[in-house]
């Protein structure tokens, strides 16, 4: 077995990340630019007014206009005025020729087709979005690294970008190994449990934007599990397999992988839940195998599989991780390193009741996972230890 450290540390080392992809903006939330750009255009492309309001030739010495037009966003046709004249002009339209001043309505009085400024501070070029004002053309707009945030996105828009080069999110194959499982929804028969693995990660997979996810339900058959992994690695980037991976004689996980070329990187870790751990490559593709109890599987998915999933897509790990203080004692055996479902409120973390691995309903109420190193046995209340925060 190895340790905790050691299994991250192989599954980083065994990482590429994906082949950059041309998507479209509107789908491109949350990923991570693969490729600089640039702007085509000056944004705004023409001199532009911030305000609603009247267009003038600011003359310091000139207080009283005439009105000869208007101009609203959108406007197709250009206007010219001329000293001594303005033009009614709305917030986004295009400045009138010979226009380099724009004075908010609320600052000027109106008798007929005549205007009176009443604004002691107007001054040249006041209201007066500039021509490139956002963007000159040519321009690096956004460079290659770059998280596409909402904000980004807008811009991008903006600016004219309707697609861009990212890096993917990863296709994921989840594979249901278990004669005993039975879907929700339907009868239990003798000795039958409800699957819920693939709920719990497919909702932890589309939180993070991983949305390409197929589920695969197989009898505990080496030629079936073989047939569906085969299957699995042409259509996947990654496969996480539940259940099957300890020595039992229904366990065929293993030699599953083994025959499908899979290069095992390790099987079993010093850890609690979740020992016998499975984790494999075959060319660019990841493989888990991950127990079959709920709680072992989400602490495997928090602690080794997310982390990868977001390295593909060159993405920061969702999971933060922190210190805080223990507020309970607590003994463990030495040896293992163990993950408790636990509550972290203000620097404080307290481990909640019904630990076990097949149990749910303390992981359901959990915000945190709190890391009790192997070398140490007992632990007293005021002891700081690490927890990594989950995502929610």
């Amino acid at each position: 077995m190895i340790t905790v450290e050691q299994a991250k540390q192989i599954i980083a080392d065994s990482i590429s990340h994906l082949e950059p992809v041309n998507i479209p903006l509107n789908q491109a939330a949350r990923h991570i630019l693969a490729a600089d750009i640039y702007a085509t255009f000056d944004i705004p492309a023409f001199r532009q007014s911030s305000m609603d309001g009247y267009a003038i030739k600011y003359e310091e010495s000139l207080k009283t206009y005439t009105l000869v037009g208007e101009m609203a966003a959108g406007a197709s046709q250009p206007l010219t005025i001329r000293k001594g004249e303005t033009s009614r002009i709305f917030t986004g339209a295009p400045l009138p020729d010979g226009a380099d001043t724009v004075i908010m309505q609320e600052k000027i009085s109106r008798s007929s087709d005549q205007i009176t400024i009443e604004d002691p501070k107007a001054t040249p070029g006041l209201n007066v979005r500039e021509k490139g004002a956002e963007i000159k053309a040519g321009v690096l707009a956004m460079q290659a690294g770059s998280l596409l945030t909402p904000a980004a996105l807008g811009f991008l828009a903006g600016i004219g970008i309707c697609e861009v080069t990212v890096f993917p999110m990863p296709k994921v194959s989840i594979i249901l190994t278990g004669n005993e499982l039975q879907q929700p929804g339907k009868p239990l028969a003798f000795g039958q449990v409800y699957e819920s693995n693939s709920y719990s990660l497919s909702a932890a997979l589309k939180l993070e934007g991983v949305h390409d996810i197929a589920v695969h339900w197989v009898n505990d058959n080496l030629e079936s599990l073989t047939e569906m992994l085969h299957m699995a690695l042409d259509q996947s980037d990654v496969v996480l397999l539940t259940g099957g991976v300890s020595v039992g004689d229904y366990d065929y996980v293993i030699a599953a992988a083994e025959q499908c070329g899979i290069d095992q990187q390790f099987h079993k870790i010093k850890q609690k839940p979740g020992k016998p751990l499975y984790f494999g490559t075959k060319d660019q593709k990841l493989v888990f195998g991950l127990p079959g109890n709920p709680s072992s599987v989400l602490s495997c998915y928090y602690n080794y599989v997310l982390p990868a999933i977001k390295s593909l897509s060159k993405l920061e790990n969702s999971v933060r991780e922190l210190e805080a203080e223990l507020e309970v004692d607590y003994e463990k055996p030495i040896g293992l390193t163990h993950f408790l479902k636990g509550i972290y409120t203000d620097g404080k973390v307290t481990p909640l009741n019904a630990q076990e691995s097949f149990r749910l309903s303390s992981f359901a109420q959990s915000n945190c996972l709190i890391r009790l190193n192997e070398d140490q046995q007992h632990f007293i209340a005021g002891d700081t230890v690490m927890v990594a925060l989950l995502p929610h």
